[in-house]
């Protein structure tokens, strides 16, 4: 990467994906745009820039740990989608899914067995880490949060389509952080 260019710079300078890609992450079906938001975080990165070596196939695998505060209203439950629009494919790759997340928990880090976990886009439960194809350029993963004024009683391994039809009309607010990945 070029010294004068930030990570951010790199991560504005990715083209926007085929309309698909952006039109199919969870936020814009489950039509959120209006709604109240909070600021999503992680420890590892900040909006825009690489992923952590860690949480990709090149290193551990394992989730970033996430956190947030300053919920608007008095949410019942949270629910995590991570989602690739960069992939090829008629919608985006998912990565994570994570749901029955308490309305007081503030943090998701190395213990999910409080939660449920569904299935990512190879089908395997739990987080799929970034790994776009080597020379194809950054790929974004949008980390999408949402707050519920419902408990999600979906079982663990659920579909993304059947995770969302559980949220339609339940999220109360919402919050994304977006992060980079790409493998030369």
């Amino acid at each position: 990467m070029d010294p004068q260019h930030s990570p951010a710079d790199a991560a504005r300078a990715i083209p926007d994906p085929p309309a698909r890609g952006l039109d199919g992450l969870a936020n814009r079906r489950l039509d959120v745009g209006n709604l109240p938001r909070f600021a999503l975080a992680s420890a590892e990165w900040h909006e825009g820039q690489p992923l952590p070596t860690r949480s990709t196939v090149d290193g551990d695998g394992s989730p970033p740990p996430l956190s947030w505060n300053e919920v608007p209203g008095d949410p019942r439950s949270f629910a995590l989608v991570c989602e690739d629009p960069d992939a090829p494919g008629s919608s985006p790759f998912v990565h994570w899914l994570v749901y029955s997340i308490g309305g007081h928990v503030r943090a998701l880090e190395a213990n999910l067995s409080h939660f449920r976990e569904g299935s990512n886009g190879r089908g395997e439960h739990g987080f799929r880490p970034a790994g776009p194809p080597h020379g194809g350029g950054p790929h974004r993963y949008y980390f999408q949060l949402f707050a519920l004024d419902v408990d999600v009683s979906l079982p663990a391994g659920v579909q993304r389509d059947n995770l969302l039809e559980a949220l339609a009309g339940h999220v109360t607010a919402w919050a994304e952080l977006v992060g980079t990945y790409a493998r030369d």
